[in-house]
């Protein structure tokens, strides 16, 4: 994100979902476009370095092996029984132009298995069409991290585009109960499972909302 604001996964929106699916039983694939070790923006580190979960993940060896060996994402199985985007501006810049990723998204979406993201993650449905051709916000709610969050945090200008915006320009139903920062999950169960989470404090919330969403389609 420019020369001097690296960026890439958001630490929380990580550990958070990844210590809730680990304490649900569920097994965790790590995927990105080029595979490897996914890039982690480290301005996330320094904001949580207080919180309890982001700091074990940091010395937490088989997380850190499993997002420093990601498969290529050309390269992963979908058998999946869902999918979910962590946040941090990086989607912004190469999932949401991503052919493979779109692909995936939409099979996943197509198939009624939950497509979750939270944050910026759902930059990554910037392309994503449901199976009438239309995109997977249209007419649909969803949220993310807000242009007013944006704002705040002074980045509007360092990303290709505001996801709110995006959202809306794409006909969906953006949802902004909370106050800024504050948590929120939203489900929309129309034509598939579309599942988003607003910012660093949805994470845990997201993940839950997943798990319940797998739950229900046993």
């Amino acid at each position: 994100m420019g020369v001097n604001k690296p960026t890439g996964w958001y630490l929380p929106e990580c550990a958070h979902p990844y210590y809730t699916f680990l304490s649900a039983g569920y097994t965790i694939e790590f995927a990105s476009p080029a595979g490897g070790k996914a890039p982690l923006d480290p301005s996330s580190v320094e904001a949580f370095k207080e919180d309890a979960e982001s700091v074990k993940f940091l010395a937490d060896e088989v997380a850190q092996k499993a997002v420093s060996t990601t498969q290529v994402l050309a390269d992963v199985k979908d058998d999946y029984d869902a999918v979910f985007y962590v946040g941090g501006h990086g989607p912004c810049f190469d999932l949401a132009v991503d052919k493979v990723s779109i692909a995936l998204a939409e099979k996943v979406f197509a198939s009624g298995r939950p497509l979750a993201a939270v944050c910026h993650g759902p930059a990554a449905f910037h392309l994503v069409k449901d199976t009438t051709g239309k995109s997977i916000f249209n007419g649909r709610k969803a949220t993310c991290f807000s242009n007013e969050e944006e704002e705040q945090a002074g980045l509007t200008k360092a990303i290709p585009f505001l996801v709110e915006t995006d959202i809306r320009e794409k006909g969906g139903i953006f949802v902004h109960e909370r106050s800024a920062w504050g948590p929120e999950v939203v489900v929309d169960s129309t034509g598939g499972i579309l599942i988003t989470g607003a910012n660093p404090a949805s994470a845990t919330a997201t993940a839950q909302a997943i798990i319940k969403a797998v739950a229900s389609r046993a």
